[in-house]
């Protein structure tokens, strides 16, 4: 099966990955990391200061993105009265199931389409937190699936203007496709004590299955870093992984960079086509506009070809097919196959 409707990668992983799953050494499992007695989490976050220039008691390390955004969201909306949390319009369905499963409410804000592409509003986004005061805000940079992203101007400005109680979670499950720039994170975790930035290995390293999410955020918060941290440390060999996976970040760009013939195929065969618009992608999934009369047989044509996208459901994006981006040859049979459906 050709899964192409859950944002994965479906190329191999750096020779680095793979020399360190295949030389990893199993007697390392009997033990427990004694990282722990140095005061510190794992041998990645130590890793991860290093390369974000974050102090490691500010690396927050999770079992996926997955588990650092819920940490989060249920931490802070158990404590207090107040148990809101902001969502964008258009974003994955997780962010307000997280909050339910801790007895919180969600506010939905809304994403403007502009074009080939969709964009935040930040001055209604600054207004509206401020009218709603929500317990946190959360903001996806790139959002799934509508792909828009946030500078690191526009996250000052909305830290700037917003309640210092309001907790900011930004989610960048998929930053790392749109710049190679992280020198932003420092400062923002530096200066902003409500600020929390999650991202993970599973996206643009290529590790999903791994599950090891990391992130940073700002000062003063040890009862929330004892209650997401492990006492006794971090899976080992998860450990050792994902330690190569963040020395390939060479042949992981050269991935990313070859995922551009996808967009650009997408653009160029369906782009033109009645009913059809293929918005602007930054991450490593496109959201395309299609003529809904043809679904049915589309979804028989792929299946036929054990072949599964994305067929959207989310209110406002009924009409919308969002697709990872592949190797060549499976975009290749995707877009054959729409294009037979559609002509």
């Amino acid at each position: 099966m050709n899964y192409l409707d859950r944002n994965e990668f479906n190329f191999e992983p750096s020779e680095k990955v793979l020399d360190a799953v295949k030389n990893f050494d199993p007697a390392q499992l009997c033990f427990y990391t004694r990282i722990y007695d140095e005061g510190k989490k794992s041998i990645v976050s130590v890793k991860l200061s290093e390369i974000y220039n974050v102090p490691e008691e500010q690396v927050l390390l999770g079992y996926g993105g997955e588990d650092i955004l819920k940490n989060a969201v249920h931490y802070y909306l158990m404590k207090g009265d107040n148990k809101t949390i902001m969502i964008p319009e258009f974003s994955w369905w997780y962010y307000n199931r997280i909050a339910g499963e801790c007895g919180g409410s969600f506010e939905m804000y809304p994403l403007y389409e502009k074009e080939d592409t969709f964009a935040y509003n930040v001055e209604e986004v600054i207004a509206l937190t401020n009218k709603i005061h929500p317990r946190m805000l959360l903001l996806a940079s790139p959002n799934n699936p509508t792909g828009n992203s946030l500078s690191s101007e526009e996250i000052s400005r909305i830290m700037e203007n917003i309640p210092d109680d309001t907790m900011v979670l930004i989610d960048e499950a998929y930053a790392s496709f749109i710049t190679t720039d992280t020198a932003y994170i420092a400062p923002l975790v530096e200066k902003y004590s409500n600020l929390i930035i999650s991202r993970t290995l599973s996206k643009f390293f290529g590790l999903p299955g791994l599950r090891m999410g990391f992130g940073f955020m700002g000062k003063g918060h040890d009862a929330f870093l004892s209650y997401a941290n492990k006492y006794l440390g971090y899976n080992r060999f998860s450990e050792a992984v994902a330690m190569a996976a963040l020395d390939s970040e060479d042949y992981y760009r050269h991935v990313a960079d070859e995922m551009e013939w996808d967009r650009q195929l997408f653009k160029k065969e369906l782009g033109n086509l009645p009913g059809f618009k293929v918005y602007k992608s930054v991450a490593n999934f496109i959201l395309i506009k299609y003529p809904t009369r043809i679904k049915e047989a589309l979804q028989k044509a792929l299946a036929e070809q054990n072949y599964k996208i994305k067929f959207m459901t989310d209110k406002g994006l009924e009409d919308c097919l969002r697709i990872t981006l592949g190797r060549r040859e499976q975009i290749q049979v995707v877009v054959d196959s729409i294009k037979s459906c559609a002509l």
